[in-house]
């Protein structure tokens, strides 16, 4: 018998409820990320309430970063349903991709580095605990980085790679 836990988690559609808010809870991650997506929601709208409701975002993103300990800017580009359990040290850089579902794990970068241009995570990509991924690297849909690796070649879609540099260990057939 199949349950809803035991579903892949899908690469191409948001699932929401992984990024849900409730002020009741103490979710830091939970907290910047809301903070984020509505200073997003506010800078596509014009008139003096958007930009009330920008200033506000702001103000609950600075706090919250601290809080967290992560660098993820207001204009960064992910898509919904990223999960980032214990944000501490996470850093993001503004013009990196994020696709939906994916997981950051602590102390996890995603920056400039030797190959031109940005990262990109596919769909349901998870970044172990102090990963690096620099330059204009893609990591394909379900793919897997462990722990401390240092990614600098593209990743294929439900590989696994590990280690520094980053190798792949397992790839799907």
């Amino acid at each position: 018998m199949r349950t809803d836990v035991d579903a892949p988690v899908s690469a191409d559609l948001p699932d929401w409820s992984r990024e849900a808010y409730r002020p009741t809870q103490w979710a830091p991650s939970r907290a910047l990320l809301a903070s984020i997506r509505a200073h997003q929601h506010h800078a596509a709208r014009r008139g003096p309430l958007a930009w009330l409701g920008r200033q506000w975002a702001g103000l609950r993103h600075r706090v919250w970063s601290v809080v967290t300990g992560a660098d993820v800017p207001l204009n960064a580009r992910i898509a919904g349903g990223l999960l980032m359990p214990h944000p501490n040290g996470v850093v993001v850089h503004p013009e990196a991709r994020i696709g939906p579902n994916c997981l950051l794990l602590q102390q996890v970068t995603l920056g400039v580095g030797s190959v031109p241009g940005l990262p990109v995570l596919e769909g349901h990509c998870d970044v172990g605990a102090g990963a690096k991924v620099l330059g204009g690297v893609r990591l394909g849909r379900h793919c897997i980085i462990g722990a401390n690796a240092v990614v600098l070649t593209d990743v294929p879609a439900g590989a696994t790679a590990v280690g520094v540099p980053a190798r792949i260990i397992h790839a799907r057939q």
